[in-house]
C-alpha cells in the first residue's frame, strides 16, 4: 500500500487509498509517450502531434473525436457523474465540461497522472485510482450518471466470480440515484465488420468474438440480445440501446430505435488504424440489405445501452473534424410533440456558420420557388441552434442505388436526369456547392433540399453542382461501381477537361473545410492499417495452395474423373520446383498431372517410369498450351495439367511415376501477351530426354 493517500496535479485530486503500490496492467512505451506529451503540450497541439507521429495509440488516447460518445447526453451541472474504467481520459473532459462533479476510477496510476495532467484545470474532477472491488464500498449511491465506455467487457477482470458481468452491474445499480443512468458503450460481438474481416477489438484475432471467445482472454463483448439477459436479469425494466456508427471509439454518427440508418448512408467501413484487416465482402452494400431487412440493430458495430429513462434524442451526427468555425453537430430530436433537426454549433467560432443557415435557407427558396425543388425551412431558437422541421422520405442516393439493386438502368437514368434538369433550372443566383443526390429528400414528386450548408455567394455554372454530386456519389463505392461516369457527365453535359479541372480542385475545398487538421479519412490514408480483399486473399491462398499439392488423375480406360483422383502433398523441394513420387496402379493407360490453378510457365527437368528416365518417343499431351522453349511450356489455362501416356507397367504391384518440375506463376495478362506471339507450337508436345535431340 502506497504511504500517501493522495496526489494531487493541477485542480485534480488523485485518491491512492486502494492503490495495490504498482500497476497490474501498461502498455508499455506508448504511456510514457503518453505522460510526456501531456506533460509539455497543450491539448490544442494533439491534433497535430497525431499527425506527425502517425500513431494509433495517440490517436486513440489524444483525438477529441472520443468525446462523441458522451458529448450528447443530457448530464447538467447539478449532475454527478461516476466514469469507470477512466484510463488516460479520453472522454473525463467532456464529462468534467457538462457535469457539476466527476469521480474516475482506474486500476493503473500512471494512466490515471495522464487523465490528470490533461485535465489539470478541471477541479471538478476526482480519480480514485485500484481495483473497482475495494474502492466501490467507499464511493457514494447518488450517482446521476455510471459511464462504462469500454470497461463493461473487462467485468470478469474487476469481480471474477461464476457471473462476473450480472453482478457488476447490480454493484453499479446500488450507486444509481432515482431516475438516474448507466451508459455502456461496448462493441456488438456480432458486429458486421467482424463478418467482414476486421479482427476482434480486444484478442487482435479473426472472428474471435463471432467464434464464442474459443481462445479464451479477459475481455467479453456481447450481442443485443445478450446485453439485455444481463439488464433484465438485474431487474432493469427502463432500458433503451442506440447504435454508434462506425464505431462507439470514433463515433460520427448515433441512431437509435426511434430514428434507424438508411438505406445508403452507412459508408465509412474502413477505419481500420490498428490492424490491418480482411475485405470479405462490400460493407456498405450489406448495411443497405441489413437496412431493409429491419436488421441493423443486430449487426451494429457498437453498441451503446443505456439502463434508466430514455434519452430524448434520435439521432445525432458529428461534424467536427473540421476547422473550429465549422465544428457541428445535427440533431434529431422529438420536441413539443414534433420531431425537429437541430445543427448545433460545438466551438464558439462556428456560431456564425450556424447562424447564417437561416438567411441561406430564405434565399434558396427564393431561388427554388416554382422550380421543381423544395427547401426545407430553418429557423434559430434562443440557443443559436438552428432548427429545422424533420422531413420525410427517401434520399436520391438511396433512390438510384435501389434502380441499381434491380438492375433497373433506365430508371436511374430517369432519376438522374430529373435531377440534371432540376439543377439547371436554379441558374447561377445562389449556388448550393452541397447539392449532392444525399442531401435530397424524395416523396412523391416533391424533391426537398434537406441540408445547405455550404451555399455560396459566388455563382457557379450548374455543370459544376452536379459534377459534384456524381464525384460524392461514386466515392461511396458499393453497387454505384456499376455505373458509366462518362456516360452520366455526358449526360449531364459536363466535358472531360471540366471534369478534370474540378476533380483537381475538389481537395481545396475539402482543406478549407478541415483547417489546418486532418480529418479522419486522411488520417486513416495516413497511416490507417491494410485492407486485404478477397481476390487477393484467394490469389495468395491459390499461391500458397500451388506450393504445397499437386493433383493427380487417372485414366482406366474411361477417361479422367474427380472420383479417380487424388492429391500429392509435400512436393516442393525449393520454391517453384517440385518432385511428385506419384503411385501407379498397372490397369492405368495415363496420369494427368495439374501443377496448380492458375496459369503458369512449366519445365520439365525429370520424368522417371520405375527408377528409370522416360525417352523419345514416349510421350505426353498439354492442353491449352505452347511450347516456350527447351522442355519449357506455357499453359495459358486456370486450370493447366499436363498428361503422361505410360509404358508397358510391371504387373502385379504398385508402379511409382516421378515427375520433376519447375512451375512459374503468371498473371493472366502477360500468358494471354506470351500465347500471342507467333510461330509457337500449341496443342500436343512430345517428352524428350533433355539430352535427346529435336524430333
Amino acid at each position: 500500500m502506497q504511504e500517501k493517500s493522495q496526489e494531487k496535479i493541477g485542480e485534480i485530486t488523485l485518491d491512492l487509498t486502494h492503490y495495490p503500490g504498482e500497476d497490474r496492467y501498461c502498455d508499455g512505451e506508448v504511456e510514457d509517450e503518453l505522460l510526456a506529451i501531456v506533460s509539455d503540450y497543450a491539448q490544442e497541439q494533439y491534433g497535430q502531434i497525431i499527425e506527425e507521429r502517425k500513431s494509433w495509440p495517440l490517436l486513440y488516447h489524444l483525438s477529441p473525436l472520443r468525446e462523441n460518445i458522451v458529448e450528447f447526453l443530457p448530464i447538467e451541472k447539478s449532475h454527478k457523474v461516476l466514469e469507470v474504467g477512466s484510463g488516460c481520459g479520453a472522454v473525463t473532459g467532456a464529462l468534467a465540461g457538462k457535469a457539476g462533479s466527476v469521480t474516475c476510477v482506474d486500476l493503473s496510476l500512471k494512466r490515471s497522472r495522464i487523465n490528470a495532467l490533461r485535465h489539470s484545470s478541471c477541479g471538478n474532477v476526482t480519480v480514485h485510482v485500484g481495483n473497482f472491488q475495494d474502492i466501490e464500498p467507499d464511493l457514494p449511491r447518488d450517482y446521476d450518471y455510471i459511464c462504462l465506455i469500454g470497461a463493461f467487457e473487462y467485468g470478469q477482470g474487476y469481480i471474477g466470480g461464476e457471473d462476473p458481468f450480472r453482478e457488476f452491474f447490480r454493484i453499479l445499480q446500488r450507486h444509481l440515484a432515482p431516475g438516474g443512468r448507466i451508459v455502456i458503450a461496448i462493441e456488438n460481438k456480432y458486429g458486421l465488420k467482424y463478418f467482414a474481416g476486421c479482427p476482434e477489438d480486444h484478442l487482435g484475432t479473426f472472428f474471435g468474438g463471432i467464434e464464442d471467445y474459443k481462445e479464451g482472454g479477459v475481455a467479453r463483448t456481447f450481442s443485443r440480445k445478450g446485453l439485455e439477459g444481463i439488464l433484465q436479469a438485474c431487474g432493469e425494466e427502463e432500458y433503451s440501446f442506440y447504435y454508434p456508427y462506425p464505431d462507439y471509439k470514433f463515433m460520427t454518427a448515433l441512431y437509435s430505435d426511434k430514428r434507424l440508418p438508411q438505406a445508403g448512408e452507412l459508408c465509412s467501413n474502413l477505419r481500420n488504424y490498428d490492424r490491418d484487416r480482411m475485405l470479405l465482402f462490400d460493407e456498405k452494400s450489406a448495411f443497405d440489405g441489413i437496412v431493409r431487412e429491419g436488421l441493423f440493430p443486430v449487426f451494429s458495430n457498437s453498441y451503446l445501452a443505456v439502463a434508466g429513462p430514455e434519452l430524448p434524442l434520435c439521432y445525432v451526427r458529428y461534424s467536427n473534424d473540421r476547422a473550429p468555425q465549422y465544428r457541428i453537430k445535427t440533431e434529431i430530436v422529438d420536441h413539443e410533440g414534433e420531431r425537429e433537426v437541430r445543427k448545433i454549433a460545438l466551438a464558439g467560432e462556428a456560431l456564425a456558420h450556424v447562424r447564417g443557415m437561416e438567411r441561406t435557407a430564405r434565399r434558396l427558396e427564393e431561388c427554388c420557388r416554382g422550380k421543381g425543388f423544395s427547401v426545407v425551412p430553418c429557423r434559430l431558437d434562443g440557443e443559436g441552434r438552428a432548427c429545422f422541421p424533420y422531413v420525410e422520405g427517401e434520399t436520391l442516393s438511396a433512390l438510384l442505388d435501389g434502380r441499381l439493386e434491380k438492375g433497373d438502368t433506365e430508371g436511374f437514368y430517369r432519376l438522374f436526369d430529373r435531377y440534371v434538369s432540376l439543377v439547371k433550372e436554379l441558374g447561377e443566383k445562389l449556388t448550393d456547392y452541397d447539392l449532392v443526390f444525399s442531401n435530397i429528400l424524395v416523396r412523391g414528386d416533391v424533391w426537398t433540399i434537406i441540408d445547405y450548408e455550404w451555399t455560396l455567394e459566388e455563382p457557379l455554372p450548374a455543370q459544376r453542382m452536379i459534377f459534384r454530386a456524381l464525384h460524392c456519389y461514386l466515392l461511396e463505392g458499393g453497387r454505384r461501381r456499376q455505373t458509366d461516369p462518362e456516360k452520366l457527365l455526358e449526360r449531364a453535359g459536363v466535358t472531360p477537361q471540366q471534369a478534370a479541372a474540378w476533380s483537381r480542385e475538389e481537395p481545396a475545398f475539402q482543406k478549407k473545410v478541415t483547417g489546418e487538421r486532418m480529418s479522419m479519412e486522411e488520417l486513416w490514408t495516413r497511416f490507417g492499417c491494410g485492407a486485404v480483399d478477397r481476390g487477393e486473399l484467394l490469389g495468395r491462398y491459390r499461391q500458397a495452395r500451388l506450393n504445397d499439392w499437386v493433383h493427380v488423375y487417372y485414366d482406366r480406360g474411361g477417361g479422367f474423373s474427380e472420383q479417380d483422383a487424388r492429391r500429392i502433398w509435400k512436393v516442393y523441394t525449393e520454391e517453384n520446383r517440385l518432385t511428385a513420387r506419384i503411385p501407379v496402379d498397372p490397369d492405368v493407360r495415363q496420369v494427368r498431372v495439374d501443377p496448380g490453378d492458375r496459369r503458369c510457365l512449366v519445365t520439365l527437368e525429370k520424368v522417371c517410369l520405375n527408377g528409370r528416365t522416360l525417352e523419345s518417343p514416349e510421350r505426353f499431351t498439354v492442353f491449352n498450351g505452347t511450347r516456350a522453349g527447351e522442355e519449357t511450356y506455357l499453359l495459358n489455362n486456370s486450370d493447366p495439367n499436363l498428361v503422361f501416356s505410360l509404358p508397358e507397367l510391371v504387373p502385379g504391384k504398385e508402379n511409382e511415376l516421378t515427375v520433376s518440375l519447375e512451375v512459374v506463376p503468371l498473371p493472366r495478362q502477360t500468358a494471354e501477351n506470351l500465347m500471342s506471339k507467333p510461330g509457337k507450337e500449341v496443342g500436343r508436345c512430345f517428352l524428350r530426354n533433355k539430352k535427346s535431340k529435336s524430333s
